[in-house]
């Protein structure tokens, strides 16, 4: 007969409100036969107690619903933040607090290049830069080539929308004042400036360099370095929400998820933009993916995307506009091939989460998606618009009309919400940004995000900002649209969950789903909501099976 293993806890957070609480859990096969008390669990037979989380508070395996596998294999390059960061194996990387700091950083970083014996031509590539903090100081070739005016130099923005390069990768690139793209900035006189803004305009540039771990796919190093990463955050279900899905990405991802001591369950979504397949090709593609679907990778969401970032001056406003008087920003898919494509992947039965930061793509995406099922209508689609920073009351409201749910981008609210009020959106708007209240009175289902690497991985962290809204100054932004901690662990377990529809199987404790938990030193429940991202976590079970977060 199958073993089944008790695990005993100080307290069991089910997330199932038939059965709020629990001191044990019961495990077979990998799923969750029983939940209650040691006697409850002594009913199904002989049964062998695991102490190991006695001390400890069980919660289920916590779920990202928007983050990208990049956030393991990032580290390769330089980071150029704002703010420290931490790797996988938990180096934290310290932020630049200035222009001049960044530039300093990559004058050293040339000069190691140099010294270590790398051709004069290989690529410096970074990552993680911001510009919003230095006063909105936007970098130019003239930043740049003061550092390394010779060898290429690339660098990612922490937003992923946007890229800056030197002179010399812009002529690697062809890029020349002739260049018509939208989103290759230029000086007054049509020179290229060296920031380029959303995919058309970066790509000439990626084709010169590879992806480079700016775009994936991952390699083996980055798998593992994510896993670490989820173990240490309690995540043990996480999307890569933007992937090409090619041979060599999936034999990646599927080399991974085969190995039994692989930590965390993973859904790669087919990038449907600026892609190489034509939307019915891709959805054919997807299709045939999902035939070898296994417990640890599951294939069959498809990312859309309409407009960029919002502190990247690239999203799509309503009026007023952007508060400091910026161009509105770009659409990153022309709406009407955004109607016709998402048909195409709704009708061949596929989940589609729709990237929408500014109100106007959201509204864009929510006319189109209205039309397309008054054409084609489908039960429990389950399809989510991504970020949905500015989506108001009324919006929100036709979305619980239509079954869509909505994955926020609540981590906003801490790194750029005091920008927001002064810079991008203003102190009226910015008060409304990442709505997780007003979603849940409007009856949405809903989820809240990090979109690492774009923010570190970690949805306590996460549901932490949706419950305080504070800023790094102090300031609330937007009380009113603050949610209890309650509300906020189940955007990160089951409201995660059922934008992946996977609530089925994940995002509670309860008989017959996956026995994935996360192992919490304290419980969140009863902890000061603003310690709610300090609980330290010991780490993961997934499947049944224990991960520590350092091993």
């Amino acid at each position: 007969m199958t073993k089944t293993t008790v695990y005993a806890a100080r307290k069991i957070i089910t997330m199932n409100p038939m059965q709020p609480t629990a001191t044990h859990v019961a495990v077979r096969d990998g799923r969750i036969l029983a939940v209650g008390d040691l006697d409850r669990m002594r009913a199904w037979g002989d049964v062998e107690v695991d102490t190991r989380f006695a001390d400890q508070v069980l919660m289920p395996g916590l779920v990202e619903g928007h983050c990208h596998l990049k956030e393991g294999g990032m580290w390769t390059m330089p980071y150029l933040g704002w703010f420290d960061r931490r790797d996988p194996q938990g180096r934290v990387w310290p932020g630049l607090r200035s222009m001049q700091a960044v530039i300093e950083r990559l004058t050293e970083l040339d000069r190691e290049m140099q010294q270590t014996g790398c051709a004069a031509d290989e690529p410096l590539i970074a990552w993680g830069f911001d510009p919003i903090y230095f006063d909105n100081e936007r970098m130019t070739v003239r930043h740049i080539d003061r550092a390394c005016a010779t060898r290429p130099v690339v660098i990612a923005h922490a937003n992923g929308h946007l890229m800056n390069v030197n002179t010399a990768m812009l002529q690697l690139a062809g890029i020349t004042r002739e260049t018509e793209i939208e989103g290759v900035m230029k000086f007054d006189d049509g020179e290229p400036n060296g920031e380029l803004q959303e995919p058309a305009a970066m790509f000439p540039v990626v084709r010169r360099i590879g992806n480079a771990g700016l775009l994936a796919p991952m390699d083996d190093d980055g798998m593992a370095g994510f896993a670490a990463i989820a173990r240490m955050q309690g995540v043990t279900t996480a999307t890569d929400l933007v992937n090409r899905l090619g041979e060599a990405d999936c034999a990646t991802l599927e080399r991974a998820c085969s190995n039994p001591d692989y930590s965390v369950r993973l859904l790669p979504a087919f990038q449907a933009f600026h892609g190489t397949h034509g939307a019915q090709d891709g959805a054919n593609h997807v299709r045939t993916l999902m035939a070898g679907n296994t417990d640890r990778l599951r294939y069959g969401l498809v990312k859309m995307m309409l407009d960029g970032s919002i502190q990247g001056f690239s999203a799509r406003l309503r009026w007023p506009g952007y508060f400091n008087g910026a161009d509105n920003g770009i659409w990153v898919t022309a709406p009407t091939q955004f109607e016709a494509d998402f048909e195409t992947y709704h009708r061949a039965g596929l989940t589609i989460h729709t990237h929408t930061n500014g109100d106007e793509a959201s509204l864009v995406a929510i006319d189109a998606i209205e039309r397309v099922l008054a054409r084609y209508p489908r039960p429990n689609h389950r399809h989510t618009l991504q970020h949905g920073q500015m989506i108001d009351a009324a919006l929100f409201r036709r979305m619980a009309g239509l079954g869509l749910g909505v994955n926020l981008f609540s981590n906003h609210l801490w790194y750029w919400g005091d920008q927001h009020a002064s810079l991008t959106l203003g102190p009226d708007r910015a008060e409304r940004m990442n709505a997780c209240a007003s979603a849940l009175r409007a009856g949405v289902p809903m989820a809240i995000h990090s979109d690492a690497p774009v923010t570190p991985l970690g949805p306590l962290f996460t549901a932490w900002c949706a419950v305080n809204r504070v800023t790094p100054s102090g300031r609330i932004l937007g009380a009113s649209e603050r949610i209890s901690v309650a509300e906020a662990l189940h955007a990160v377990t089951l409201g995660a969950a059922w934008t992946l529809n996977l609530d089925h199987e994940i995002g509670s404790i309860e008989c017959g789903k996956k026995a994935d938990f996360c192992v919490l030193d304290e419980d969140p429940l009863s902890v000061d909501p603003m310690r709610l991202k300090d609980i330290g976590i010991w780490g993961t079970v997934l499947s049944g099976k224990p991960f520590a977060a350092r091993r």
